[in-house]
């Protein structure tokens, strides 16, 4: 659902906007994210400040996990009516091959690091897209009920597949991604070669079949906030979601529930424009993209969530959360003591078999 999330401040500061192809910028921008904890360190770290600095109204809308849906309906219509989107990496990679969103060059559409290293080196190899404006490395990972757990919590991500040990529900994502790489991992297959096991239709069966082993004894979630309420109502033994999601319920509820690293993936999420905007739309939403991945600016934004930010300047700017006063750092899923064992998300994989995964992952689910 759409919400003014900002009013426009003054005027006079709209007057003083940059001129783009002999016009001003649009006065307004429909910028589409995740909701929650998430959309709020946005709001705290990038919009409002954006709004001070320069008058422009901004409409938040939360509807990230539609946007390919969304943005291909949009372009077959002719009206594309976002402006900025906050995509995870595989589908900015799917949207850009498709000429849904505009390319970006680093070294001039995005701010260098404040010792004047280019952008393009500061973010590295998190530049996955030539659409793709990174903002943050989260994972995906457990948390446990610390109270339902008996005196042995679990250590390793297979405890979610160890119905005897740890009786009760779990909850885990309505999707393929990540349930299937931790099937083959707790089936046996090495970490190294989950994807080249996932890619043939053996592997996919392989991994299906070990996720019907708990298949009656778990809770499908599909909004990032469905785990941490599942776990605070003590509706499920442990269930996987965002690390973000998990420090909220964990540090700002005080939920008894507890992390369980092992085995976490990382992902990037951040930035895409949408193709088909006006030439004044496309200037304010190049603007705003230059002032919210800042070094700055995404060092602000781990105030809010225990997201690492994905400029390599912004790292040693990170602190303590803007209200409870603890240092973020050992919350951070790039943290050596979090990250001894970790799966990369494979972009370019899923990106690949994504469509043929979720028909097979479709029809299983229907059994």
């Amino acid at each position: 659902m759409k919400t003014k999330a900002l009013l426009m401040l003054t005027g006079a500061a709209m007057a003083a906007a940059p001129a783009f192809a002999g016009g001003h910028m649009a006065s307004e921008l429909t910028i589409v994210s995740w909701g929650g904890a998430y959309s709020k360190s946005q709001l705290n770290a990038y919009h409002e400040p954006y709004s001070e600095k320069t008058g422009a109204t901004i409409l938040n809308d939360d509807s990230s996990a539609e946007a390919v849906a969304k943005l291909r309906a949009m372009n077959e219509a002719g009206n594309v009516t976002w402006d900025v989107v906050d995509v995870v990496a595989a589908d900015a990679i799917r949207l850009c091959d498709e000429g849904l969103a505009l390319e970006i060059n680093p070294d001039e559409d995005l701010a260098a690091a404040p010792d004047g290293t280019p952008a393009s080196e500061d973010f590295g190899d998190l530049l996955v897209s030539d659409c793709f404006i990174p903002q943050i490395v989260y994972s995906t990972t457990f948390g446990y009920r610390t109270d339902m757990v008996g005196d042995t919590p679990p250590t390793t991500v297979c405890a979610v597949f160890d119905t005897e040990a740890y009786p009760g529900k779990r909850a885990l994502e309505k999707r393929p991604i990540n349930n299937m790489e931790w099937a083959l991992m707790c089936d046996g297959v090495a970490k190294a070669d989950v994807y080249d096991v996932l890619s043939t239709p053996a592997g996919q069966d392989q991994a299906l079949a070990k996720l019907g082993t708990i298949k009656d004894d778990v809770i499908w979630w599909s909004a990032g906030a469905d785990t941490p309420q599942l776990l605070a109502d003590g509706e499920v033994v442990m269930g996987s979601t965002y690390n973000g999601r998990l420090f909220s319920v964990i540090e700002e509820q005080k939920q008894p529930v507890a992390m369980l690293w092992d085995a976490q993936v990382f992902d990037l999420d951040g930035w895409i424009i949408p193709a088909g905007l006006s030439p004044e739309r496309e200037a304010r939403a190049r603007d705003y993209i230059m002032f919210a991945t800042d070094t700055q600016r995404l060092a602000d934004q781990a105030k809010y969530i225990s997201y690492g930010p994905a400029r390599m300047s912004s790292a040693p700017l990170v602190g303590q959360h803007a209200d409870l006063g603890i240092d973020m750092a050992p919350h951070m899923p790039t943290d050596p003591e979090n990250a001894k064992n970790t799966l990369l998300y494979n972009y370019e994989f899923w990106a690949d078999y994504r469509d043929d995964i979720d028909a097979k992952w479709q029809a299983w689910l229907a059994q």
